[in-house]
């Protein structure tokens, strides 16, 4: 049997004559650059995130790079977020001259962990040095505990960006009294920033990105500087980039968007599928640990996308040995991520391979990704399963 890691054929065959047409009307029109697609998916995406503004961009990273830039964010600052996630995060922070301030993940939620966060805001405002951001990243579909995190913004003036790239429509709840109020990813901080790369649980035909805001002033800073700074054509306020989003992933976008719940539900679903075989298995928690969803408890989780799963990742100690046997039996898997940011080679003269994250850092050495996309079948789980016990009682 074969279980690819992502199959996207299965979904976009279901859309193929829908997204033909969708852009034969944009050839036709020769409307390339932003336009009424753009438009239409734009006011689409804030209404979904609610949020009151959406702006369409080149993809997730420059989401990131754009909201530093239009939040003058930049040489002398510090950026506080996680070691553990796509080399964007950071990569966004260094490339505006900022400098990323990490600290270590929880180990089970694989996030941030927030009593850190309150220690290094604490230690660093003692130092006289002020933390101008924070970025959550909501790593593989679950949201930051971002009840705290906004309280800490509040308490030190703190911009707050939400890397969102994996977590389009998961949800954090708000806990007041006895009543819990779950709010979108993307809707809690000064700005959300997504990514519809193909893999994204929305993905388009191509790079894409948006970053969401409810500050109207800073969404209309945000389109200025994805159009170079220009305010009118030619005139140049700011320096901004060329980081528009195209309109044929949003014409693709479109088509996708009304789809996304169903495909959160099912990835949900897939991920009860792997907990409840697992555990028939007879694989103890020592032996493969499983991705607990963090929020499931709640008394309403149901009705809430607690975690959208963009990757099912589990931790295994011989965590090398098992990808190669899962290969070998033709099965898809993949490392996120393999080595922590802080200890990229890029980064070594801003002196952040000398520092230690040991949760971040055992997570790396011990995670790895397993199939979890939508239209996989019962019968491809079960056999992941079985290879991975198969594995565990042969050595």
């Amino acid at each position: 049997m074969n279980v690819p890691l992502l199959d996207l054929k299965p979904q976009m065959s279901g859309f193929r004559s829908e997204i033909i047409e969708a852009l034969t009307e944009l050839v036709d029109s020769t409307g390339f650059i932003l336009g009424p697609k753009v438009d239409e998916f734009e006011q689409a995406v804030a209404q979904y995130c609610n949020v009151s503004s959406a702006i369409g961009v080149s993809s997730g990273t420059d989401a990131l790079l754009i909201s530093l830039m239009a939040l003058d964010i930049g040489p002398g600052d510090f950026v506080l977020t996680t070691p553990y996630t796509f080399f964007a995060t950071a990569g966004s922070i260094v490339r505006t001259g900022a400098t990323p301030v990490f600290v270590d993940i929880e180990y089970d939620s694989m996030n941030m962990d927030t009593e850190q966060v309150a220690e290094k805001l604490a230690l660093y405002r003692k130092a006289g040095k002020r933390i101008k951001a924070i970025i959550p990243v909501h790593l593989f579909g679950q949201c930051n505990n971002m009840q705290q995190i906004q309280r800490l913004a509040e308490e030190y003036d703190l911009f707050v960006i939400e890397d969102a790239a994996q977590a389009i429509g998961a949800e954090a709840p708000f806990r007041t009294n006895n009543e819990t109020q779950w709010k979108k990813a993307g809707s809690m901080g000064t700005t959300g920033c997504f990514s519809f790369f193909p893999s994204k649980n929305l993905g388009g035909i191509g790079d894409g990105g948006m970053v969401v805001t409810n500050d109207e002033k800073l969404a209309e800073k945000l389109r200025i500087f994805r159009n170079h700074g220009s305010a009118p054509k030619y005139y140049h306020k700011y320096i901004g980039g060329n980081f528009r989003l195209d309109p044929v992933q949003a014409a693709v976008l479109n088509i996708k968007l009304p789809h996304l719940e169903n495909w959160h539900q099912a990835r949900r679903t897939n991920a009860d599928t792997y907990h409840n075989l697992f555990k028939q298995s007879g694989l103890s928690d020592k032996t493969v640990t499983l991705p607990p969803a963090i929020y499931g408890g709640e008394n309403d989780n149901a009705a809430h996308n607690h975690h959208i799963y963009n990757q099912y990742v589990i931790r295994i100690k011989n965590r090398d040995s098992l990808r190669d046997h899962l290969l070998a039996n033709n099965i898809g898997c993949e490392i996120y991520y393999p080595l922590c940011l802080h200890q990229q080679k890029c980064f070594e003269n801003l002196g952040l391979n000398d520092l230690t994250f040991p949760i971040a850092e055992q997570t790396a050495a011990q995670s790895l990704a397993l199939p979890i996309f939508p239209e996989l079948t019962h019968e491809q789980l079960q056999y992941v399963v079985e290879v991975i016990s198969d594995f565990y009682k042969a050595g």
